[in-house]
Formats: structure tokens, C-alpha cells, sequence
């Protein structure tokens, strides 16, 4: 078998892979379960090579991203649920559904969605799916959520930030940020107050409380959390590995410096990054 630009050729290679009695032993052992941590990873890697504008890790990381859409298609497949060609025409059908302006009968060179009409088809979809999922037996009967739909799954920080867009959606929500701070200030003092007189469990809710109040923050001042705090990872490493090469210089290491020393050098490094503007 030969590398080839058909994605005809993955789905054929996936499915040699997963022969249970030819394949790979490591592959055809794997499930849904066993390979959902590597298609969160895949996709963190995409977007570390977006954040470095590498170009060619991008193509790379790219291809191992599908790889992990076509390996729970063919697991789908194998149990009678679903197949690649399912997914790619459940995604067709959805991008032309919801871009009636270019692809519906009024579609025109350059417009757009009218303000309120993405949402509206989102809703139109929900109601579909949940209809669909209730005659299907899939879920129970009862009155449904606006965020029942916010998948569990996802990353806390990306959870918290939907839900409370959800719920910011018919006006559950600070006015501004300013309320936002007061509440983040609330939340640092309860947690202050569990570390002080509490357990680990209390400590452990208030701060849950505080990152959820910290979301809510990074939501309303429109900065993106997980960008924000890689920013700060690179800006330690930066840093730190400063410290290392200021003790290097001396034939030291940080093991053989005291915390005082290591702050210092801190500093330093902090107030030369803010006089270059960095």
C-alpha cells in the first residue's frame, strides 16, 4: 500500500489497521474511550503549530487530527452505527444549512447572515435533534435546559466559558465587568477563608468558584482564557530559563541558589522585558 492524496486511501489503510485478524494488534484493541484522549491531544497540537505559524507542523498535525475522525468512523462502522461518508454528509448538510446567503435561493456575491438568523437556525437544529433524540428513546421525556446541550466533556475553563454564555443569553449575566471584579474579590476571600479554617473539600469548591468567576471575567473583558494563560506558560519559561542562564553564568544551578537570589534575577529579567516592551 502506497501513500496517496485520496482520503479514500486513509479510510482503506484505517480499515487494514482494524482487521481483527491481519491489522495492527495495537489499533484494532482500541475504542471510543481509549482513543478520545488522543483526538483531544491531536487537536491541542493543531493549534500549538497555529500559535507558532509553523506551516509544515501544521499540515502534519492536520493529518493526525483526520486520522482521528476516520478511526472513530471505523469503529462507528464496524458496530453498524455510522460511516466516514455519514459524517462528511451530516457536516455538508449542516455548513450549506446554516449559510442560507451562500448556498440558499436568495444567496448573493458577498452577504451575510441577517442578525439574529444564525441563532435562530441553531435553535431550529436543537429542536430537530431533540425531537429526533425523544423518539428514538435516546433521552427522557421532561422539560429540556438552554445548556443541556454544552457538552460535559469539554475542557473546564471552555465548559464554564459556554455556559455562561448560554446563560447570557436571556440576561443572566453581570452588566460589565466591573460587577465581574467584585465578585472575583468575594470569591478570593472565601477561599481564603477555606484555607484558613476548612478542609480539603471546601478549599477545593471555592476554588472551582474562583475559576469559574475568572472565566466569567476573561469572557467580559473578550480576552481568550486558554491564550492568555499559555502567554503567562511562555512568559515563565522565559523567564525561569533567564534564572538559569544568570546561575549558569556563575556555575551554579537554581538547586544551589536561594529563593532570594532566584527573585532577584526575576525581577531583573521582569523590568528589562518592560523596558524592551515585551
Amino acid at each position: 500500500m502506497i501513500a496517496s492524496r485520496d482520503i479514500g486511501r486513509l479510510l482503506e489503510i484505517m480499515a487494514a489497521l482494524r482487521d481483527p485478524v491481519s491489522g495492527c494488534a495495537w489499533d484494532v484493541a482500541q475504542t471510543f474511550s481509549t482513543i478520545a484522549p488522543y483526538t483531544l491531544e491531536e487537536a491541542h497540537e493543531v493549534a500549538d503549530a497555529i500559535a507558532r505559524n509553523d506551516m509544515v507542523d501544521l499540515c502534519d498535525e492536520l493529518g493526525d487530527l483526520l486520522l482521528q475522525v476516520v478511526f472513530h468512523a471505523r469503529m462507528a462502522e464496524e458496530v453498524g452505527a455510522f460511516s466516514f461518508g455519514d459524517v462528511v454528509a451530516a457536516i455538508t448538510a449542516k455548513m450549506i444549512r446554516r449559510h442560507p446567503h451562500v448556498f440558499g435561493p436568495q444567496a448573493a456575491p458577498g452577504a451575510t447572515l441577517a442578525k439574529g438568523q444564525w441563532e435562530a437556525i441553531k435553535a431550529e437544529e436543537k429542536a430537530a435533534k431533540s425531537a429526533a433524540k425523544r423518539a428514538e428513546g435516546r433521552i427522557e421525556g421532561g422539560p429540556e435546559s438552554l445548556l443541556d446541550d454544552v457538552p460535559r466533556a469539554l475542557p473546564g475553563y471552555l465548559e464554564a466559558t459556554k455556559l455562561q454564555a448560554r446563560a447570557a443569553r436571556v440576561g443572566f449575566d453581570w452588566p460589565d465587568v466591573m460587577p465581574v471584579l467584585d465578585k472575583l474579590e468575594e470569591e478570593i476571600a472565601e477561599l481564603r477563608m477555606a484555607i484558613a479554617h476548612e478542609g480539603a473539600d471546601a478549599i477545593r469548591a471555592e476554588f472551582g468558584d474562583l475559576s469559574f468567576a475568572m472565566m466569567n471575567l476573561a469572557r467580559h473583558a473578550m480576552v481568550d482564557p486558554e491564550m492568555a494563560l499559555k502567554a503567562a506558560n511562555a512568559k515563565f519559561r522565559r523567564r525561569f530559563a533567564a534564572i538559569e542562564a544568570a546561575l549558569g553564568a556563575e556555575g551554579r544551578a537554581p538547586d544551589r541558589a536561594t529563593l532570594a537570589e532566584m527573585d532577584a534575577i526575576w525581577d531583573a529579567v521582569k523590568r528589562a522585558e518592560k523596558e524592551k516592551g515585551a
